[in-house]
């Protein structure tokens, strides 16, 4: 078992690749061994592009080697037609005997078939190898698929003496971000943005910093932008609403304006907790992962709903001694760093 540990979590380390590109697909990887050699490695393509199984039976150089290799998958193999032909036909056609999956893919048009499909053609099948780190691995597919939401992490950046920002009338007049942490963390955030599919803020943080939400930054895709607007009361020039980004309005008004180019407007219902109401939205769009940075009221909708899984806190040096309280937060302390003068703290909702 220690051999097929080792292998997992090169699986893992290669799947990683896939972060930000593969979604909403789970971003999966795999590799090939033969004679305690690894032979061929492959991820998930960007969507709609090869699953990581037929990347990585693509890279062989050998095809002869295969009829005596493992392969190993962090995610059992599909079975049905998707954008891509089945991975367990392509798999059985290559005539490898052998394959150790992390774990079963959830998905009901999958959901042990694919492990069934590969041993009825009698390819050997190990399963169950590191299951919980390729759980950890999977969570933003698994979230998707067993809880029917999306993946949810809660982020911002609060002063050594606990708020998130200063009072508006101690702002500029003009809307700009008040920084609280540094260049750093902030170069980090944009690298989230790129892994994310979604990035979400409410009215006052629009009003008051007029972002772009983009990942400047850092190489990668923009996430869909969603904004939470009950009044409408965000300015048309906003960053937000410049067509440049899909990106949707959540309102509770009866006449929002038409739907653009990049702009949608959605309706919210007044009598249910809005964060599951964007979460259903998201789930139906085929967002299955949302990044909350703000502000402090948004945030903690998410946290009295309960409806969070990662929270991503940075606390910066500087002292505010008043303003707007930051949220308070409780969860499972998992990792701890610094950048720069900053602290980050990631927190898990278990």
């Amino acid at each position: 078992m220690k051999i097929h540990e080792k292998y997992l979590r090169r699986c893992l380390q290669i799947g990683s690749k896939a972060l930000g590109l593969a979604a909403p697909n789970p971003m999966v990887g795999a590799v090939i061994v033969c004679d305690g050699a690894i032979i061929g490695e492959g991820y998930t393509s960007a969507f709609g592009g090869p699953h990581a199984e037929v990347n990585a039976l693509n890279s062989v150089s050998d095809k002869g080697l295969l009829k005596r290799a493992t392969l190993y998958v962090s995610l059992e193999p599909c079975c049905h037609q998707g954008k891509t032909p089945p991975c367990t036909n392509v798999i059985i056609a290559s005539g490898i005997p052998r394959v150790v999956v992390g774990i079963r893919d959830p998905n009901p048009k999958v959901a042990g078939m694919g492990i069934t499909q590969l041993q009825e053609a009698g390819i050997e099948v190990i399963e169950g190898i590191l299951q919980g780190e390729c759980r950890q691995h999977h969570r933003r597919f698994l979230t998707a698929q067993e809880q029917g939401r999306p993946y949810i992490i809660l982020k911002w950046a609060e002063s050594r003496d606990g708020f998130i920002a200063p009072e508006n009338e101690a702002r500029d007049k003009d809307a700009k971000p008040f920084w609280i942490s540094g260049s750093l963390s902030r170069r980090l955030v944009h690298k989230w943005r790129t892994e994310e599919m979604a990035i979400l803020v409410g009215t006052q943080t629009a009003v008051a910093d007029n972002p772009a939400l983009s990942a400047r930054a850092w190489e990668g895709r923009n996430p869909y932008r969603l904004l939470i607007d009950r009044n409408l009361r965000v300015p048309a020039a906003s960053k937000l609403l410049d067509h440049s980004t899909p990106t949707a309005v959540f309102h509770e008004q009866a006449n929002p304006p038409e739907a653009k180019e990049n702009l949608s407007y959605v309706a919210l219902n007044s009598g249910k907790a809005i964060p599951k109401q964007i979460a259903s939205w998201a789930q139906k769009q085929g967002l299955n992962s949302i990044i909350v940075e703000g502000g402090a009221q948004t945030l903690n909708l998410f946290i009295s709903t309960d409806l969070w899984d990662e929270a991503r806190i940075f606390q910066g040096p500087s002292l505010l001694k008043n303003g707007i309280k930051a949220p308070e937060i409780k969860g499972r302390l998992i990792a701890e760093t610094h950048l720069e003068h900053d602290r980050l703290q990631i927190l898990r909702n278990d």
